[in-house]
């Protein structure tokens, strides 16, 4: 059996040249963490910036007053309305992205994404249920229901990886006829439903940090947060992954344990987000794209990587809704749409050239 080590060096030969020594290998590294550091530098900035823009424009230096005093109106500003919204945005580009970046990984499909294994359908038949039943005026019941239907169809993802001999065309098909037969009922629901749901439904399905306080953060939190060392841990075994099932098991990597792993860490994430935001598409797909054009297809960089650029894109989208179009709050969702619909496009094209 490989050593660890062993597995690295090998991973290692097939992604650089043979001229490649190790000190332009060793300079490679510190590239990548100089742009994670930059990275997190834009992220910190593009917080800043959100913090101070909206209806009510605030200083730099107001923004810093207020977040140490909790009686002047510009403190209820930034606590009650802009930093709730700020780290959600967070967690949201965090989760999404790495879902992303974990889905493409298990399912060796550059455009794969934790929606193409059915989480947010189920999520939205979930939220959708819970509108009726609470008569859209309950936030936790609707978020609530979300989640479980969100947890019900990651349990059946799973329980399809975990047969024998599934492969990772198979989970894209298991995740496709979910979603068609969440979406079909859904439908059925909204079309049973009075104006008033389904006013609250269309509202969900936009996707809004409108209604995230520092609850939803909480929970969103032990949701989000514990799978990434997890993923960070198994990054050699995605790297390996990428180059085919019967490479990666002859190395040592056991694919079905990742892959079940994957799918179930992906799915916690994205119910995680969505249960509380609704649907912000297009990040799981764009954000692992750009972090892999500026970063690469190392795990070990693309990972963090991956949840920088996915919380820039969310953070910054958010701040675009609430600044575009004043005294308007255009959903989230809708904003996310205009970036990831053209370069899922710009995607599909390329991946058509290559193949002509």
């Amino acid at each position: 059996m490989p050593t660890q080590q062993g597995i690295e060096d090998m991973s290692i030969s097939r992604r650089l040249p043979a001229s490649y020594g190790l000190a332009q290998y060793r300079h490679l590294i510190r590239q990548r963490t100089l742009l994670l550091c930059i990275l997190a530098a834009l992220l910190v900035l593009m917080g800043m910036v959100s913090l101070c823009v909206g209806s009510s424009a605030l200083g730099l230096q107001e923004v810093f007053a207020a977040l140490f005093e909790q009686s002047t109106v510009s403190s209820v500003i930034i606590w009650k309305l802009r930093l709730p919204r700020i780290v959600m945005a967070f967690l949201a580009g965090w989760g999404l992205a790495l879902g992303g970046t974990v889905s493409q990984a298990i399912l060796q499909n550059p455009l794969a994404s934790p929606f193409t294994l059915g989480v947010a359908s189920g999520a939205g038949f979930g939220a959708v249920i819970g509108i009726v039943f609470s008569n859209g005026l309950s936030r936790e019941i609707v978020a609530a229901s979300a989640f479980g239907f969100a947890l019900l169809t990651s349990l059946l993802i799973y329980g399809v990886a975990r047969l024998k001999s599934t492969t990772s065309e198979t989970l894209i098909l298991a995740g496709v006829a979910i979603m068609f037969l969440f979406s079909s009922l859904t439908s059925f629901v909204q079309y049973t439903a009075t104006i008033e749901e389904v006013h609250e439904m269309v509202f969900w399905f936009f996707g809004s940090l409108s209604k995230v306080g520092w609850a939803e953060i909480s929970i969103a939190c032990l949701m989000i947060i514990p799978p990434i060392p997890l993923v960070m841990a198994r990054a050699w075994d995605l790297n390996l992954l990428m180059t085919g099932d019967e490479s990666a098991s002859a190395l040592g990597v056991n694919v079905s344990t990742i892959r079940t792993g994957g799918i179930f860490l992906t799915a916690l994430m994205t119910a995680g987000v969505i249960c509380f935001t609704g649907v912000i598409g297009f990040i799981g797909l764009v954000a692992p794209h750009i972090a892999r054009m500026l970063i690469g297809s190392d795990h070990r960089f693309l990972i963090p990587a991956s949840g920088f650029v996915g919380a820039i894109l969310v953070v910054g989208a958010d701040t675009l809704s609430r600044t575009i179009w004043p005294p308007q709050v255009i959903p989230i969702g809708i904003m996310t749409s205009f970036l990831g619909g053209p370069f899922f496009f710009y995607l599909l094209m390329k991946k058509a050239r290559k193949y002509c």
